[in-house]
């Protein structure tokens, strides 16, 4: 049996059309979609042709479609990581930069879906050993638990609290020690967000390694700095207060006053589905020409 996950964005009345047209295609091409218990619930959905309704998440599907922005696309990736299953996402979303097609392509993006008519791009990741915890990937044991980042981990002071001081240390030999509101760690993929906003550098797909980029440093020497990928980042509170840890934009975890982690790349942990052509400096201009208009 054809099986494929569907996860959508929060506002099901943007999304409600793409998915019963979703879900005609799919039951014409003998193509089962699961929806968990949330998803069936937000949708009010019943019984019908090719659907599998309150349906536990699982990894042996053939595909997850997500009908959303990045915000769903990285949820659905930290998912399945690491279990070869691809993401192939219909933008809901105001930029949508991982996703597959556009909503006025969405007919031919389903029939691309279903046929399997797409390219499989690699996508690399920023492990977070992060103290305690639930990791929804189910990879974590005992009292770390391993968090991947598709896009970025960000660890910024809380509301109201001083400045923070960050120190970091790469293989274990400090490299600095800033005053700021929090740091960044991006992937390539993640590049253009929180990091490009500090002043980061943009890299490409299919480069290795990460970036780290500072968050309003108080300090004239404060200078991004691309990591190599085998390199073990360290990350210590060196502020007064705990500072708060947010993977991909989700709340993770504290790092408590005098306390440190630790983070590093790791490739290939997720796969996103791409059109035939389709290059990361053609999504670098279409998405953020759109930003600029």
């Amino acid at each position: 049996m054809r099986e494929i996950t569907v996860f959508t964005h929060r506002r099901p009345e943007d999304t409600s059309a793409a998915l019963t047209r979703l879900a005609a295609a799919a039951a014409d091409a003998g193509v089962t979609l699961r929806l968990d218990e949330t998803e069936t619930r937000k949708h009010g959905l019943q019984e019908g042709p090719g659907l599998a309704l309150n349906a536990p998440v699982k990894d042996a599907v053939e595909l997850c479609v997500v009908l959303g922005g990045d915000g769903t696309i990285l949820g659905a990736l930290q998912r399945y990581a690491g279990t070869g299953v691809p993401v192939f996402a219909i933008n809901f979303g105001e930029i949508g930069f991982l996703a597959t097609v556009e909503p006025e392509e969405i007919e031919g993006g389903i029939a691309r879906a279903l046929d399997r008519d797409f390219e499989l791009r690699q996508l690399p990741g920023v492990v977070l050993d992060v103290p305690g915890g639930e990791d929804p990937a189910g990879t974590g044991s005992g009292s770390s638990t391993r968090r991947t980042a598709f896009n970025d981990v960000a660890i910024h002071r809380k509301v109201g609290e001083r400045i923070a001081q960050i120190a970091y240390a790469l293989d274990g030999e400090e490299v600095g020690s800033v005053r700021c509101d929090g740091l960044v760690v991006a992937t390539p993929a993640g590049s253009t967000g929180y990091n490009l906003a500090n002043g980061g550098p943009v890299m490409a797909w299919g480069v290795e390694g990460f970036v780290v980029s500072f968050i309003a440093p108080h300090s004239l020497a404060a200078r991004t700095l691309v990591v190599a990928p085998r390199d073990r980042l360290t990350i210590h509170n060196r502020s007064r207060e705990p500072l708060d840890v947010a993977v991909d934009g989700r709340p993770a975890a504290e790092i408590p006053a005098g306390g440190s982690i630790d983070a590093r790349f790791v490739d290939a942990v997720g796969t996103i589905a791409q059109l035939p052509g389709s290059s990361f400096y053609r999504r670098l201009r279409e998405k953020f020409g759109r930003l600029a208009s």
